[in-house]
């Protein structure tokens, strides 16, 4: 790796361990609001809400459109407005609650005719996307302005990614945990699954919500960013256009594209439970000549262990490598980083998929090694952004960190939108979604479907993530803020910086 740039003095440990770990805590409580939706709002819609694969595709695919228009609005709200309480953490001061409460509703099924929860799904997901845009977009940006030192920045990133991935790990455990307990109180069927959803999503807001909200009482902005649509009238400059800072950004392009083509990395997580439910059975013994309730029981058995293992190993596999990234960026630079894991992770799920379904516990150290880049790509393509971001400033004198940000937040929501079209789109093309109308009294015994289904759900945590593991490496070709140019751009920048005096150094710095 280049040698790093010399940075001005008072750029080393600006932000301080208390403000730090806030923040931390902040990623944490809204990692868990975020899984709650990500990982479980296609397994919810499709088997307890009861609604249509293609409603459901419909949906998903229909907020990212509405999205493609919505993150680039707020992000150029952020560039453009300061509110009082702070750049960023004006927006963290109220989001928090509405998306609290709307994680709530979205996992609520009201006693209404099918038509009319389709109305109530579309618009609780569309609020609750709405209003996971305004905290998402300041929150992730906030690094920008709490450091001017990249590094530091980077670690920032990097911790809180990961305490971010922790915090959506915890629904996972607490959906696996209460599979144990509700049948032991009499619960079966629909009815159970829907008091186990409520209970999760119920937990994971109120403590995940209040985390979250702290967040804006607990950091301080420090840089002082000068976006194009803040630029000095008197100077008599016509400012450029902001998206054209953002397209003409190479960096910035390059890691969006990438982001997009990564989408399916998220079925290790969203597909988890389509799989625990349809395709894997960890003894089919255990499931042979039972019927009625001792049937039911067994099968939640096997659903709850299936996705405990699948989560654990997941979770090692993401959050071994999350741990493993800032001492990896002392070697590596962040296109590196991610190529490497891509091609790992794209290897690994392509050799699961020829290995196929059958033995479980085969198949557990493969996709440990395919999660790789989950959690690698969760974390440094934020601190990506912010070189990218770096490299805007250093090029054009201007910072659109809101909308560059938007890009980010847009990214992530499309990906798991894509992750949950493709598990609705499987469901339809191997006829599951007619299976699963027809069986709303009783669990689906996975030993009763055909080859077929049973394939086609294994793919979504196979074929299809590897596939796109391998194609995002593709854009990073073309990524250049490495090396030398990051050494040039970071020395420059902070040089700028310092003349016009808009950094307020570790000297300075109080909450």
């Amino acid at each position: 790796m280049a040698k790093e740039a010399s940075l001005p003095s008072g750029y080393d440990g600006i932000i301080p361990k208390k403000e730090r770990m806030t923040y931390y805590f902040g990623g944490l409580g809204q990692g868990m609001m975020y899984a709650c939706m990500s990982s479980y709002i296609s397994d919810f819609y499709l088997n307890v809400m009861g609604l249509a694969a293609g409603f459901v595709t419909f949906l998903t695919l229909a907020s990212r459109i509405w999205d493609a228009i919505n993150d680039p609005i707020m992000g150029t709200v952020m560039d453009r407005f300061r509110p009082k309480r702070g750049y960023m953490k004006g927006y963290l001061f109220w989001s928090p609650i509405p998306i609290a409460a709307l994680t709530m509703l979205l996992f609520i099924v009201p006693n209404i005719p099918v038509g009319w929860k389709m109305v109530y799904a579309a618009v609780t997901y569309v609020l609750w996307d709405f209003f996971y845009t305004i905290g998402d977009i300041p929150f992730w940006a906030l690094p920008n302005a709490m450091t001017p030192n990249p590094n530091e920045r980077g670690r920032v990133i990097s911790i809180s990614r990961t305490t971010n991935g922790i915090g959506s790990a915890v629904p996972m455990f607490l959906f696996m945990g209460l599979g144990y307990i509700l049948p032991s109180l009499g619960l079966a069927g629909n009815g159970l699954e829907k008091v186990k959803y409520l209970v999760m999503a119920g937990i994971a807001c109120v403590v995940g919500g209040g985390l979250f909200y702290r967040t804006c009482f607990g950091v301080q902005e420090r840089v002082e960013m000068r976006s194009a649509m803040q630029a000095d009238k008197e100077s008599g400059e016509l400012p450029p256009n902001a998206l054209k800072l953002v397209f003409g950004c190479k960096p910035l392009v390059m890691t969006i594209l990438m982001g997009i083509l990564a989408s399916g990395r998220y079925l290790y997580q969203a597909g988890a439970i389509h799989a625990a439910r349809y395709t894997f059975v960890m003894n089919p013994d255990s499931l042979a000549g039972k019927t009625g309730a001792e049937l039911e029981k067994a099968i939640q058995s096997n659903i709850s262990t299936v996705s405990l293992v699948l989560t654990i190993v997941v979770t090692l596999g993401m959050f071994g490598s999350m741990l493993a990234v800032p001492s990896l960026m002392k070697k590596l630079n962040y296109k590196q980083l991610i190529m490497g894991s891509a091609l790992i992770g794209g290897v690994s799920g392509i050799i699961l998929f020829l290995l196929k379904y059958n033995n479980f516990w085969l198949c557990l150290p493969f996709i440990f090694f395919a999660s790789i880049p989950l959690g690698v790509i969760n974390v440094v393509s934020y601190a990506m952004i912010g070189d990218s971001l770096d490299y805007m400033e250093w090029q054009t004198g201007y910072r659109q960190t809101g909308i560059g940000q938007a890009c980010q937040t847009f990214v992530n929501k499309f990906s798991n939108a894509i992750a949950t079209a493709s598990i609705t789109l499987t469901y339809g093309l191997i006829g599951l979604d007619k299976v699963v109308a027809a069986s709303a009294e009783a669990t689906i015994n996975p030993l009763n479907l055909e080859n077929g289904m049973r394939g086609g759900i294994f793919s979504l945590v196979s074929l299809v993530p590897s596939i796109s593991m391998l194609l995002c490496t593709i854009p990073l070709l073309w990524y250049n803020m490495t090396g030398q140019t990051k050494a040039r751009v970071t020395q420059e920048l902070a040089e700028a910086r310092a003349a016009r005096g808009a950094v307020r150094t570790a000297e300075d710095t109080e909450i």
